[in-house]
């Protein structure tokens, strides 16, 4: 039977939402199916929620298990005809059909957006009943002291009680910062004694990007350098005089908006952006009819910000600024992350889960797959360093690696890293940057570095040189143990990335071959492929060497293995060179690693639909249920993981590389920011087998 997750704001504003975030992704660790729901919409139509679309793009959502019961101005109609029971009715028609695809779901109550909000709660939770749901109250704990925050979950709590509905918890949302012990403290768990829980005001996610008020003003970009995402935490009207401007109004990421006649403040703002130990403007949005100075345009253009035009006049532009708020429906990856971290950290989210009482399924979906690796990495956290600091893609990485909780981060890089930072919008706190050409452990790796390779006629000139290049530096940084791993591939190559790892950091006792492997999510399970990145032709002792560490990979990663060796044929069908190389393979893997099962030469079908395997290999214990596959040459696997993940639309993690000393990982040059945070997690979780637990990693100063 499908369970209901009711999330209801008991007062305006309380960011209800983000409740509905946290509830999905802790469900997604114990449901297989998870579906949203919103019974009321106050879009004009289902397609225009927010709310829908927000989880529709993150969660992998159809219209089979996600949608809208009906409008709000539908609801108004009906209640105002006196068909008020006629929303219950529409509203479960359409629950019911989403229900028979899921296992729960996730029904983000109404906005409260009317002026009876007494009457709307009550809605609420009718709608509650009727659904068979169980209840989340949100109370909106902005601007509140604690005692009115207690007063309010009392009051709330006891409306709920009053009305029949099974509450499940109660949580302050938007709690203030720096009241969050007191709040704590005065809640009362009331007379279901559960725990309420306090999440503070998220002033990252409430607080507007660029794109916001471009949108809100119909303002049109005109020149300088786009960035929607910048989030905004300061407004100016730029009317006073320049010097009274910069000295006494100016901060990071500031907005200025004003007049198009003022010349002055627009070259000003270009120029304090330039500076190094000046502000870093977000964006400039001109007012009024009248154009910019054509002999000013060629310098916007060149500026870090984005300038935006609207016709509409200075007065009325701040009014409608003013009231402008952004919202994780931003779909923005650090907000996410902020509301993923500030969830985590204020909910137990063990001790919800058991009052829900779902069973753990066995399917392993992307999401919960992905949910795991972060976890994973946050329980015993590492340190990881990424050599290329120039890229914009690693910072936006970094901010979210960090809000998440996800390891210690080490960039290397100068001046550039932070001025790229400051130009972004993106906030690095809690990042350590390195600088190598300042640093003076720089001298102290060369020379380690001479004594490492001067058997291979290496000068220690050359070594000197060698530290100049960030990736070298990175992984002596590895070897040294002042991080526990590197991630790099951005911008240089495989090569780049492997060559000084094998100098350095060197294969691990038994390992006679550095491999890799993809973490292959498909809908329902994880497979391991391997080897898709970097031997081109290996031997039949290469093989086994890959299948056996590809097998201690997918361990590390929660993936039973039965290692399937391919090859174009299924057990003794075929003969020739290329199914020789793979059945003396496997029985060197045979021979090697009795603690899991192996078969091969196997066809993929037969590795991993059961019931051909019953008609080609019926008494194999790898057949039809294969984990680990593993491929014959690069060729085959590159292009097989690339079909399966175009095709399928598997997310493909990885390369994994494997067989090192220490936690090395490769990035594609097309890399996504999300490719980068899942390979630094999958980097720390290698490192914390791969470095002793005694071991703390050494902090740049």
């Amino acid at each position: 039977m499908t369970r209901g997750l009711y999330i209801s704001a008991t007062a305006p504003g309380a960011a209800k939402t983000i409740i509905a975030v946290g509830v999905t992704e802790l469900l997604h660790r114990r449901a297989t199916r998870v579906g949203f729901f919103r019974p009321i919409t106050e879009a004009d139509t289902p397609e225009n929620d927010t709310s829908l679309q927000y989880f529709r793009a993150n969660y992998s959502l159809t219209n089979e298990n996600s949608g809208v019961g009906l409008t709000r101005s539908e609801a108004h109609e009906l209640i105002a005809s006196g068909h008020t029971e006629e929303i219950y009715t529409r509203t479960l028609e359409t629950y019911s059909t989403l229900a028979a695809n899921t296992d729960v779901i996730v029904i983000e109550g109404t906005d409260l957006t009317g002026h009876d909000y007494g009457s709307e709660f009550e809605l609420n939770a009718r709608l509650a009943n009727h659904l068979g749901s169980h209840m989340i109250g949100v109370v909106n704990g902005s601007n509140k002291t604690a005692h009115d925050v207690a007063e309010a979950v009392d009051l709330a709590r006891d409306a709920f009680y009053d009305a029949n509905v099974s509450l499940l918890s109660m949580i302050v949302n938007r709690a203030n910062p720096a009241l969050l012990d007191d709040i704590r403290t005065q809640v009362r768990p009331g007379r279901s004694h559960r725990k309420v829980y306090v999440i503070p005001e998220l002033t990252d996610v409430t607080a507007p990007t660029v794109e916001n008020i471009a949108k809100a003003t119909d303002a049109r970009l005109i020149a300088g350098t786009n960035n929607p995402e910048r989030t905004i935490n300061n407004t100016i009207i730029a009317g006073m005089n320049v010097g009274y401007l910069l000295e006494r109004y100016i901060a990071d990421d500031t907005f200025l908006i004003t007049p198009s006649d003022r010349s002055d403040v627009l070259l000003a703002a270009v120029a304090a952006s330039r500076t190094l130990d000046f502000y870093s403007t977000a964006g400039v949005l001109v007012t009024g009819p009248r154009p910019v100075d054509s002999a000013v345009l060629p310098v916007l253009a060149e500026a870090p910000f984005p300038v935006y035009a609207t016709e509409q006049g200075t007065f009325t532009t701040a009014q409608t600024v003013a009231n402008i708020h952004g919202d994780i429906t931003d779909n923005i990856a650090r907000k996410n992350a902020a509301v993923l971290s500030a969830w985590e950290e204020s909910v137990d989210e063990d001790e919800l889960l058991a009052r829900l009482e779902l069973p753990a399924p066995d399917v392993v979906t992307p999401i919960r797959f992905l949910h795991r690796l972060i976890t994973k990495a946050q329980q015993d956290r590492r340190t990881v360093v990424l050599p290329e600091g120039q890229d914009e893609r690693i910072l936006r990485a970094a901010e979210i690696i960090t809000r998440r909780n996800i390891c210690d981060l080490i960039i290397l890089g100068g001046p550039e890293v932070e001025t790229l930072a400051r130009e972004k919008g993106i906030n690095l706190t809690g990042v350590t940057i390195v600088d190598p050409e300042t640093d003076p452990r720089t001298e102290e790796f060369a020379r380690e570095f001479y004594e490492l390779r001067k058997h291979k006629g290496i000068t220690e000139h050359d070594a000197r040189a060698k530290m100049s290049d960030k990736t070298f530096w990175a992984t002596m940084l590895v070897h040294t143990g002042g991080a526990d791993g590197m991630v790099a591939g951005a911008v240089g190559t495989t090569a780049d990335t492997i060559r000084p790892a094998l100098q350095i950091i060197k294969t691990r006792p038994g390992a006679d071959i550095v491999s890799s492997v993809f973490l292959m999510c498909l809908p329902e399970k994880v497979l391991v492929y391997g080897d898709c990145a970097v031997n081109p032709n290996p031997t039949a002792q290469q093989l086994a060497s890959i299948a056996t560490a590809s097998a201690a990979t997918a361990r590390q990663f929660d993936v039973d293995p039965r290692v399937a060796m391919l090859s174009y044929s299924t057990g003794t069908s075929g003969s020739g060179e290329d199914v020789d190389r793979v059945r003396e393979a496997t029985e060197l893997v045979h021979a090697q690693n009795p603690d899991f099962p192996v078969e091969g030469p196997i066809q993929y079908d037969a590795a991993v639909d059961a019931s051909i395997a019953a008609s080609k290999l019926p008494q194999s214990s790898v057949a039809g249920q294969a984990t680990v596959l593993i491929f014959p040459d690069l060729n085959t696997g590159n292009n097989t993981y690339k079909a399966v993940q175009q095709s399928a639309g598997a997310v493909a993690v990885g390369p994994v590389l494997q067989g090192l000393n220490k936690a090395v990982n490769d990035l594609s040059r097309g890399t996504t920011v999300a490719d980068i945070v899942n390979t630094v997690a999958i980097t720390a979780i290698q490192a914390q087998s791969l470095t002793p637990r005694e071991h703390t990693p050494h902090q740049a100063d």
